[in-house]
């Protein structure tokens, strides 16, 4: 039986089917509800339930804490309603022109890295080209049916090629059973998707937070803005067990060198005997609370392991920050059944 949503203040309305959370039926019809992992780690779908009931089966709810849950807020992404229901979310514009396509594309170069991080370049059809915004991501379609989702780590005014930063793990394979991923391959992709993308029309100073091939969205931003030539303060943390995992650390730093307004802290939590690391230690998140203990003016830009992210979530809004100025991007594993948020 399938339920109608109504969203306030916009005052849409839409039915939920069975099969469907209340956030995919939302996309579906077009609408701009907020989301990051589609997985319930993230938190970044959270809506207030102001009637109804809904349902979240044996789904996983990280991105909702106690506190959240008992202000009346839920994940869209995981909820599917039972009854009828009201709810309170703040839907994002997209701006005008940019539309989610379905395109072939070819690998055009793989250039590793470091030992488990593949540069991924992908050229699509001459007649065609992909809109974006710096951030956001896009699905590999897999032959079975299923999808893979990753980061796309150029800005839109480099958009020659798609870069995406794919980890190897063991035997050589690739994050999200792309095993067979070679030079000249032909593979099909859907995007732009994604909310997570830089604000442009905020004077907030920015902090960005990456870890692992989190870094690649967080590459494309910071490029963007610095395009833009965007005055705002930004200061990028980027976490890594041991120093040979900082791939591109001279571009991070080249970035520092050349722009006033930008920063660069790498930060290592699991340094080797043959590591002379004369730099930050630890863990990001506490890093960052380490230089900004008040975070109430801030907008903070995550990307990377959900552990992080999540850890960073609640870490900073304690010290300060709206939540609506926390953006992120958690990297998952990808699972079999449905879409996942970029690895």
């Amino acid at each position: 039986m399938a339920f109608k949503v109504y969203a306030s203040p916009s005052g849409h309305e839409f039915e939920v089917a069975p099969d469907e959370t209340i956030l995919q039926a939302a996309l579906r019809e077009g609408y701009g509800f907020p989301y990051g992992c589609r997985n319930g780690t993230c938190g970044s779908c959270k809506g207030k339930l102001l009637e109804g009931q809904i349902d979240y089966g044996n789904c996983e709810t990280k991105g909702l804490n106690e506190t959240d849950s008992a202000a009346g807020f839920a994940l869209l992404c995981q909820a599917k309603p039972v009854t009828d229901v009201k709810i309170e979310v703040r839907e994002i514009s997209r701006a005008s022109g940019i539309v989610v396509k379905m395109l072939p594309c070819r690998v055009a170069k793989l250039e590793q890295l470091t030992h488990d991080v593949v540069r991924v370049y992908l050229k699509l059809p001459a007649s065609e080209r992909l809109q974006f915004f710096a951030g956001q991501y896009l699905d590999i379609l897999l032959r079975d049916g299923r999808r893979r989702s990753f980061s796309i780590a150029n800005p839109p005014h480099d958009d020659e090629f798609i870069e995406l930063h794919i980890r190897q793990i063991e035997g050589g394979r690739f994050t999200g059973d792309m095993s067979n991923l070679k030079e000249k391959a032909i593979l099909r992709i859907q995007g732009p998707l994604g909310n997570f993308y830089l604000r442009e029309d905020s004077e907030r100073p920015i902090i960005l937070m990456a870890g692992g091939t989190g870094f690649g969205p967080i590459k494309g931003i910071i490029e963007h803005a610095l395009a833009e030539k965007l005055t705002r303060p930004m200061h990028l943390y980027r976490g890594a067990r041991a120093q040979h995992d900082l791939y591109l650390d001279e571009l991070a730093r080249s970035w520092a060198e050349q722009h006033e307004n930008f920063s660069y802290t790498p930060v290592l939590s699991q340094l080797k005997a043959e590591d002379e690391w004369q730099g930050r230690r630890g863990y990001v998140p506490r890093a960052v609370l380490q230089d900004y203990p008040d975070l109430t003016d801030y907008e903070v830009y995550a990307s990377g392991p959900p552990a992080m992210v999540h850890e960073g979530h609640i870490a900073f809004t304690a010290h300060g920050l709206s939540a609506e100025n926390f953006y992120a991007d958690p990297f998952e594993f990808a699972q079999d059944a449905v879409p996942t948020s970029p690895a």
